[in-house]
């Protein structure tokens, strides 16, 4: 039988968590009167570990044969991890609490992706049932947290994230191994794949989308409240964009047959651009920023659908897992990492504005990589086609 429920109590819990520290940790760490340079560099120890920790867990879990006996380590030390943060204010201090955090947190989902799909099996329909709950779990935290911290105190949120992580510990605890499943030696073909050029173009191109969210993950709700907002409005607004990217998920099966994944993504990537434009000089208009966040559906949800359907079709067989993870490094982990960390160098010399106009130059680079390095192609229900 399938464990539906135990797995997806555990993504509602794991990505409820990204809903309470993503949007709301940076004012905890404005309340104590952090530098935005000091909370760029603590936040982009989250990237940082997403380029090194899943690659050592994966590895891991693979010669021990037991995945789910890490998944449980690393939620039992991500809590013991983030327990620091109630031990300390100091920048030392909250820089190794996040250090050991993140390393244990990030480890646990591409297992638990796997974990998923061995217990599916021939089910993979099911996947999106499951995951939406991690959905779910995002919209809850970040509207419950919001409202919560207009009557709160910012430190009252290290308690509700550590309940968070505590029920992300509980589930990781009530899911079973599946059965074992035996795979070949890898193939190596990586080195002949990274030299196409249209595999170099989408992987830079990922890697400065995502350069250009540093602002949006690290700042966005201090840009908010800066401007007069309140925390239940920075909820409704993290909620509107996760609301909009479910939509665009759920339109891209549509999608992906009636459209090349190179106009996919150069809409995504021209969205991207105007939408950091309007983030930075627009924050005093709702209408605008409502806007604005409507557009994570094509920012995030339809450029990461179109790129990781792209990173299928390019990495066959058994690179595929590889190239998931090199997709996930470059973007998420660097990329996320360089963003961020430019965002907080430049946010008080330069201010909000001109810093979100820095993520737009970002974007408008990785739109030019895709029109010049991406041909013109099939679309994804073309036959023997690679969609461009």
């Amino acid at each position: 039988m399938i464990p539906f429920w135990r797995l997806s109590a555990y993504y509602f819990f794991y990505f409820a968590f990204i809903g309470a520290f993503a949007p709301y940790f940076t004012l905890y760490l404005q309340s104590l009167r952090f530098p935005a340079a000091d909370i760029a560099v603590l936040m982009s120890l989250m990237q940082v570990m997403r380029i090194v920790a899943p690659n050592l867990w994966g590895l891991m879990a693979d010669r021990a044969g037991r995945r789910v006996g890490i998944v449980r380590l690393s939620a039992v030390a991500s809590l013991v991890g983030f327990g620091g943060f109630f031990l300390t204010e100091s920048f030392t201090g909250i820089f190794i609490a996040m250090a050991l955090m993140s390393f244990f947190w990030s480890a646990a989902l591409p297992l638990v992706e796997g974990l998923t799909f061995d217990h599916l099996d021939s089910a993979m329909g099911r996947y999106g049932k499951i995951r939406s709950w991690g959905s779910v779990g995002f919209i809850v935290a970040v509207l419950a947290i919001g409202y919560a911290l207009e009557v709160l105190p910012e430190r009252h949120l290290l308690w509700m994230t550590a309940l968070i992580l505590a029920g992300i510990m509980a589930f990781a605890f009530s899911i079973p191994e599946p059965a074992r499943v035996v795979r070949g030696n890898e193939d190596v073909r990586l080195a002949s794949i990274l030299r196409r050029p249209e595999v170099q173009a989408l992987l830079a191109a990922c890697f400065l989308m995502s350069a250009a969210h540093g602002a949006l993950y690290v700042f966005y709700s201090i840009h908010l409240v800066d401007a007069g907002y309140g925390t239940e409005v920075v909820g409704w607004m993290w909620t509107l964009g996760v609301v909009a990217e479910i939509g665009v998920f759920m339109a891209m099966p549509q999608m992906l047959r009636a459209f090349s994944l190179r106009a996919i993504l150069m809409v995504a990537f021209a969205c991207a651009v105007l939408r950091f434009a309007m983030i930075g000089w627009g924050v005093d208009s709702l209408p605008v920023l409502l806007a604005a966040q409507l557009m994570h559906g094509a920012t995030f949800g339809a450029y990461h659908a179109a790129a990781i359907a792209a990173i299928h079709q390019w990495f066959p067989g058994r690179a595929q897992s590889r190239g998931q993870a090199l997709y996930g490094s470059l973007s998420f982990g660097a990329g996320g990492m360089l963003g961020g960390l430019v965002s907080g160098y430049l946010w008080e010399p330069i201010g909000a504005a001109w810093t979100y106009t820095v993520g737009s130059g970002f974007a408008l680079a990785g739109l030019l990589l895709i029109v010049a390095g991406m041909g013109r192609g099939r679309r994804i229900g073309d036959n023997n086609g690679v969609s461009g």
